[in-house]
């Protein structure tokens, strides 16, 4: 079982977030409604997103999956996540919903993933950039730890000798 981490706050479990909340359901249909005489095309393929999104955070990612007859699944973990965005339509807005955009370094100009239907948008970004920078604190810390890196600085040490040494050869082939 897991045991919470220090980083979650009093009241909000990002753990417990495993479907968007039904509020998605109703934005899915305002905004079909207003497509017209469309509405059936715009609302179906909608209603099957909402029926089959599923989310999963734990302690290394989050991950999401849709689709009943195309499956998508993405996961991301906390040290990939670049930048994370909320963005609110004035629909969202009444509705108390958001969007929460996470970007990667994949050079795409469209976010990896969208957790739609979440409540408490705030409190998940503020969740994620705590996880995305205690991530990046790990990496860092790692890499001091690692023997690649006293590999670099002898590495870099044996540069500059023999460009020390060109220098002085340089210097007395003038002099001759």
């Amino acid at each position: 079982m897991n045991t919470p981490p220090p980083t979650r706050k009093a009241g909000f479990d990002p753990f417990r977030i495993t479907r968007p909340d039904p509020i998605l359901l109703k934005h899915y249909v305002i905004v079909s409604l207003l497509s017209g005489p469309l509405f059936p095309i715009v609302f179906l393929p909608l209603w099957f997103k909402y029926k089959t999104m599923e989310y999963h955070f734990d302690e290394d990612g989050v991950s999401m999956r849709w689709g009943a007859l195309f499956r998508r699944e993405i996961h991301l973990t906390y040290r990939r996540i670049q930048d994370i965005h909320l963005t609110r339509g004035v629909i969202q807005r009444k509705l108390g919903l958001a969007n929460v955009e996470l970007q990667t370094a994949s050079g795409s100009a469209t976010p990896e993933m969208t957790i739609e239907g979440v409540l408490a948008a705030e409190q998940l970004r503020d969740f994620l950039y705590t996880q995305m920078r205690g991530a990046q604190d790990d990496d860092e810390s790692i890499e001091e730890a690692t023997p690649e890196s006293t590999g670099e600085d002898e590495a870099l040490a044996l540069l500059r000798e023999i460009r020390d040494l060109l220098q002085e050869a340089a210097g007395s082939g003038e002099g001759s």
